[in-house]
C-alpha cells in the first residue's frame, strides 16, 4: 500500500526519456543502486548542514568559525535550491509538488539562508531541514511507520471534539483559579495581574511549577494543592480519549484483516475490506458477500 497522499502525491515525469526522465528516476525513485546513492548522499548532505546551524549558534564557536559556517550554509543552500528546482522542471504537475508535504519542507530548506539577508537572526531557522530526513520513509521502503503515523493521525481526528471540549473546560477553570489567586495573594505576593496568576495555574495544572511565583498565604497554598491534583486529571483524560480511539480503530483493522479470501473484490482482487463492506473501497465494485446475502 503506498504512504497517504499528504506524504507523498502522486507524481509523473514530464517525459519519459531524456534528462528530465533519468533526473526523475533519480530523485523519485528508491530501488536501483544510483537511486539510492542519491538517496544516502542527499540525507548525508542534509544532516552536515542541520550540524553546522546548530554549531553556528554556540557563541564561542560563532566567534572562531562564524565565517566559514556561513560559507558553508550558502553553498548547502544553492544545492538545496538547484534540487528545488530541478524537482520543479521533471514533474508534469509542479505546482501539485510545491504544495505537497516534501514539496514544502523541500522549499523551507533553503528559504531561510535568503530570509536572513533581510531578517537579522533567520538563518537559525535552517534547522528545519532536519525534517527532509523524513524521507528516509520512502527510501528504506518503512511504509509500515507510515500507516502507523496515519492511523495516529486518524484517531487524533475522531476525538478532536472531545480534545477541544476538554481544552475549552481547561481554559475555564485557568482564568477561575487565575482571578482567585489574584485576590486571595495579591501583587504584594508576585500576583501582579489577573493575566500573570492564569501563567501560574497554567504551570501548577501542568505539574511543572517553575517557582517564580509562589503563594504565601494558607488559603493560597490550599488552592494551589487542589489545582496541582486537577493537573493530574487533566494529564490522564485526554491521554484516556485517545487511547480508547486508538484501540477502536485496532478492532476495526482485526475485523478487516478476518475477511475470507473468497470474499475477494472480483475485479481488482483486493482482500482488505470492511466486514459490512457492501462494494470494494479501491474500484467501487459489488463485493460477493453482499451478492451471497441477497
Amino acid at each position: 500500500m503506498a504512504p497517504p497522499e499528504w506524504l507523498e502525491p502522486e507524481l509523473r515525469p514530464i517525459q519519459k526519456d531524456g534528462w528530465r526522465a533519468y533526473m526523475f528516476r533519480l530523485m523519485f525513485r528508491h530501488h536501483e543502486p544510483d537511486e539510492r546513492r542519491f538517496d544516502v548522499a542527499l540525507l548525508i548532505a542534509i544532516a552536515i548542514s542541520v550540524l553546522v546551524a546548530l554549531l553556528d549558534s554556540v557563541a564561542l564557536l560563532h566567534a572562531h568559525y562564524g565565517s566559514y559556517f556561513y560559507a558553508v550554509e550558502w553553498v548547502f543552500t544553492i544545492l538545496f535550491s538547484i534540487e528545488y528546482l530541478i524537482r520543479l522542471s521533471i514533474v508534469r504537475r509542479p505546482l501539485r509538488y510545491a504544495l505537497s508535504f516534501y514539496g514544502v519542507i523541500d522549499l523551507l530548506a533553503a528559504l531561510p539562508t535568503y530570509i536572513s539577508l533581510f531578517v537579522v537572526g533567520a538563518d537559525h531557522l535552517l534547522v528545519i531541514r532536519v525534517l527532509r530526513i523524513l524521507r528516509v520513509f520512502r527510501i528504506l521502503e518503512m511504509v509500515e511507520f507510515s500507516k502507523e503515523g496515519s492511523e495516529l493521525m486518524r484517531a487524533l481526528h475522531a476525538s478532536r471534539r472531545k480534545i477541544g471540549l476538554f481544552v475549552l473546560f481547561v481554559v475555564l477553570i485557568t482564568v477561575v483559579f487565575g482571578a482567585v489567586m489574584y485576590l486571595v495573594e495579591g501583587p504584594e505576593h508576585g500576583f501582579s495581574s489577573i493575566p500573570h496568576a492564569m501563567y501560574w495555574a497554567i504551570v501548577t495544572m501542568a505539574t511543572v511549577g517553575f517557582g517564580d511565583i509562589t503563594p504565601q498565604t494558607p488559603l493560597g497554598q490550599f488552592i494551589t494543592s487542589i489545582m496541582i491534583l486537577i493537573g493530574y486529571g487533566i494529564i490522564a483524560v485526554p491521554t484516556g480519549i485517545f487511547g480508547a480511539h486508538l484501540i477502536q480503530s485496532g478492532m476495526e483493522k482485526r475485523a478487516v484483516r478476518q475477511m475470507d479470501v473468497e470474499d475477494s473484490c472480483l475485479r481488482c482482487g483486493e482482500r482488505e475490506h470492511h466486514a459490512e463492506a457492501r462494494y470494494c473501497h479501491c474500484c467501487g465494485e459489488r463485493m460477493p458477500i453482499d451478492d451471497k446475502e441477497s
